[in-house]
């Protein structure tokens, strides 16, 4: 992962795999700032991970919040 510090603090839930890559939304601290919630793919022994987006807790909960008045 080059020079980019991380500190996974809590992992919340990990998808299934799909190839190389896996989904998992962590409580993660990133280059030393605020731990944040993080929804990435990264492989097995987590060395790579690709593009994803990280959510403060009240982001979190707005999302949850709405996510569960959508019908799949």
């Amino acid at each position: 992962m080059g020079d980019i510090k991380y500190e996974i603090l809590e992992t919340l839930l990990v998808f299934p795999e799909v190839g190389k890559w896996h989904k998992e939304l962590t409580f993660t601290r990133w280059s030393g700032k605020e731990p944040k919630y993080d929804l990435r793919p990264w492989n097995a022994d987590r060395s790579e991970c690709l593009k994803g987006i990280t959510l403060t807790k009240e982001e979190l909960v707005i999302l949850k919040e709405k996510l569960g008045g959508i019908n799949l």
